[in-house]
């Protein structure tokens, strides 16, 4: 009985380490807050152009994530924050970026970064 016990529970054990979530890339919300809003910043859609074009964050570039790996010398040395529909593409790009040195920092959707530039706006006026 101790056996399947302990055998039931090492199961379970390496079952949930093995768990993901869809969005792993984590930046604290005060932070991203920051970085959204500081001058310094580039702002980079990850998603296709159909999509960027429908709408996206003010002053953001738009690198697909297919495309992202052959731009990364022209976002080294730059404060970045990616971001896309849902996270799940700006997950990608988190790793592609920091695998490759550039300070990349995960707004997760487009949404969100809009939002904190327009909470930002309307606290200036």
């Amino acid at each position: 009985m101790k056996i399947q016990f302990f055998g039931l529970a090492l199961a379970m054990a390496f079952t949930l380490s093995a768990c993901k979530t869809s969005h792993t890339a984590f930046t604290p919300k005060a932070n991203i807050k920051e970085v959204v809003n500081s001058s310094d910043v580039t702002l980079v859609d990850v998603r296709i152009p159909e999509q960027y074009a429908a709408g996206t964050a003010k002053n953001a570039v738009n690198i697909p994530l297919a495309e992202l790996q052959s731009n990364i010398e022209t976002l080294k040395g730059k404060k970045v924050v990616v971001f896309c529909n849902k996270g799940v593409q700006a997950d990608q790009a988190m790793e592609i970026l920091k695998k490759n040195g550039v300070e990349a920092y995960d707004g997760t959707s487009w949404k969100n970064v809009k939002a904190i530039q327009d909470e930002t706006n309307k606290k200036v006026n």
